[in-house]
């Protein structure tokens, strides 16, 4: 059986609605439901800062201007703590809301750099200070290194530390875990970020209610996200806690908010965040 279901995004809700055939239908309860969108709503946001990161730390002068330019509506301090050129602090400030292709962030990113980003060993910390986007309150560090080996095929650890993230009900999420990342294109023009694709061939993050509940989120088959898209567009991700247990499919890699969950009984969920 074939189902339709909204995930509403950062933009509207953060609800997990869908249609059942019958009350006996049912296979996730409200308190899973709540975790799987929280769960994908935490993942874009984390996606959007670790982007948000690479743009404001772009050192190329002649790199274009992307859309989260500080010539936007925020505005970023600057700062060598040592007087060296690494450590370098950057302080994104959104001050008391900053909206972008409709998307509003209030308070700030902590970003250092230990380093240029595409310096194997080098380290990019992003700390949330008073920061929110649409109204859903981030807390918690991720912290994105360096782990290259092979010149051509440069690679990251991503690692989200102390995460807690509060929806528009006040509904509190504790979350972590860690992923590498490939790029897989743009490796050519490392100051282009418009060209660069990324793939997330490993990885697992644990969302936990503040009832108790948790849920854990594997990468099952390789994720690809693409710098100029804002969702991820291919690849699988297997889902278990409470009473759900199936998988999320993102598609054949376009650049869509579509995908689809289907449990362990078949049934499949259409999902759009």
């Amino acid at each position: 059986m074939k189902k339709t279901a909204i995930l509403l995004s950062v933009m509207f809700a953060s609800a997990f609605i869908y249609v059942s055939c019958s009350s006996s239908d049912e296979v996730v309860n409200q308190a899973d439901t709540t975790a799987v969108s929280a769960s994908v709503v935490i993942d874009a946001i984390n996606e959007m800062d670790i982007k948000t990161g690479l743009t404001v730390t772009n050192t190329n002068p002649a790199a274009k201007l992307s859309e989260a330019s500080p010539e936007a509506c925020y505005n970023i301090a600057v700062t060598t703590p040592n007087g060296t050129p690494y450590p370098k602090v950057f302080t994104v400030d959104y001050g008391t809301g900053c909206t972008i292709n409709q998307i509003t962030r209030k308070g700030k990113l902590k970003i250092t750099l230990s380093g240029p980003v595409i310096t194997t060993g080098s380290k990019m910390t992003i700390e949330r200070i008073d920061y929110s986007i649409n109204g859903f309150k981030l807390e918690g560090t991720i912290e994105y290194t360096n782990t290259t080996t092979v010149a051509t095929v440069p690679q990251w650890s991503r690692k989200v530390t102390n995460g807690k993230f509060t929806d528009l009900l006040g509904r509190v999420f504790t979350n972590s875990g860690i992923h590498t990342i490939k790029q897989t294109a743009g490796v050519d023009t490392p100051y282009v970020l418009e060209d660069n694709i990324y793939e997330m061939p490993e990885g697992t993050h644990t969302v936990t209610t503040e009832k108790g509940g948790t849920l854990t989120l594997t990468v099952q088959e390789t994720l690809v996200k693409k710098y100029s898209c804002e969702y991820v567009s291919k690849g699988k991700l297997k889902i278990q806690g409470g009473y759900l247990n199936g998988v999320i499919d993102y598609g054949n890699n376009d650049c869509d908010a579509k995908y689809t969950y289907t449990h362990e009984d078949g049934a499949i969920y259409t999902l759009v965040m």
